[in-house]
């Protein structure tokens, strides 16, 4: 088997390693079911080093064995019923993945394909899809003032990648989430996984947001944020009043919808996201100034109060466009100007739409 596997080819794959390299790295969509748990590893390791291979490997033997083993391997049989397409792979592809072939063999009769090279070799196959010589379709990035509605103009392209979706972060003051960002190595398996699926279905252009080399705290690779920051920019216009629209559902409304889905307590859920956005707020005090993020700070705790008391979101809107005309737009308009790009294109949300569709079809 090729160390080099269309992406198709990952869909479903039994992640056969310890648990400790998986929370390091794995592939989008592979499973966790491991042939040794970390403390069996560990004792093993112990092994390995005073005594060496064979008595490690007999010791491996002994642990994974009788109704231990019978039960992992029926992990693995059952997942791979429901999984026809499965593929096995180990960190480096030896024999942890080789045992575990042989055995879902030996019990159910199968083959299973095991990834040569294991996670290293695809991940290094992963990296170099990120490198900008392989790069096959033109980067053009969406730009525009904060709020404009990107993202969800992004989402409706065929060939665009969700930069911030990959980070699970919206790249702003307020940009995390309730859940997590990934590990730095997810966040560039996933998107070289998204980069190459871009590259198959042959498109001629690469949309992407205009991001910053960090998103939160995922960051892209040096030479493919050079790539893309010195691609033409789209620019995305967009009214004031449907700014503070896109900032309201996304920030407030659906900001709070993530904190209660995290909490049992509604009226809990929606104070932590409170607190949360006023630790945001107070973090850009020496930019906006002590006095501004006071009159902010003073209209986002009425919209509070108004909201529990009555369910209204609407008093938000203030204290939003207030951040809008003080904070972001100021920033936004310094960095285009000091950045001297090129702006090829610029429109309202359908004007920009089908600009781009145009230019995939011409």
């Amino acid at each position: 088997m090729k160390i080099v596997i269309t992406t198709n080819d990952f869909e479903n794959i039994v992640l056969n390693n310890i648990p400790f390299e998986f929370e390091k790295g794995a592939f989008k969509t592979s499973i966790n079911m491991p042939i040794l748990t970390n403390d069996e590893r560990h004792i093993i390791g112990i092994c390995y080093k005073e005594k060496g291979n064979a008595e490690a490997t007999k010791l491996g033997y002994e642990i994974v064995s009788g109704k231990t083993k019978e039960d992992r391997i029926g992990k693995w049989i059952n997942f791979i019923e429901q999984n026809p397409n499965t593929m096995i792979y180990c960190f480096r592809g030896g024999s942890r993945s080789t045992i575990a072939q042989s055995w879902i063999n030996e019990v159910a009769k199968k083959d299973i394909i095991k990834l040569e090279g294991g996670y290293k070799a695809f991940r290094n196959y992963l990296i170099t899809s990120l490198e900008p010589e392989n790069i096959k379709s033109k980067p053009l990035m969406l730009t525009g003032y904060t709020g404009s509605g990107k993202t969800i103009l992004l989402n409706k392209l065929n060939n665009s990648i969700d930069l911030e979706g990959i980070a699970n972060h919206r790249g702003s003051t307020f940009g995390h989430h309730v859940t997590a960002q990934p590990t730095q190595i997810n966040f560039e398996n996933n998107l070289a996984y998204e980069i190459i699926k871009h590259n198959n279905k042959r498109f001629k252009y690469m949309i992407l947001e205009d991001e910053s080399k960090n998103i939160g705290r995922s960051f892209i690779p040096t030479s493919l944020y050079s790539l893309f920051h010195g691609a033409d920019l789209i620019f995305l216009e967009s009214l004031m009043e449907e700014r503070v629209d896109n900032i309201l559902e996304d920030y407030v409304i659906n900001g709070q919808k993530e904190f209660m889905a995290s909490c049992n307590d509604k009226d809990l859920a929606i104070e932590l996201w409170y607190e949360d956005m006023l630790k945001s707020m107070e973090r850009v005090k020496s930019k906006l100034g002590g006095d501004r993020l006071k009159i902010v700070i003073d209209e986002f705790n009425k919209a509070y109060d108004i909201q529990k008391s009555n369910g209204s979101y609407d008093y938000n809107r203030v204290w939003i466009e207030l951040f809008l005309h003080n904070y972001y737009d100021p920033m936004y308009k310094h960095s285009i100007e000091k950045g001297n790009r090129n702006i090829i294109f610029r429109g309202n949300k359908d004007e920009v739409t089908e600009y781009i569709k145009s230019l995939e079809n011409n």
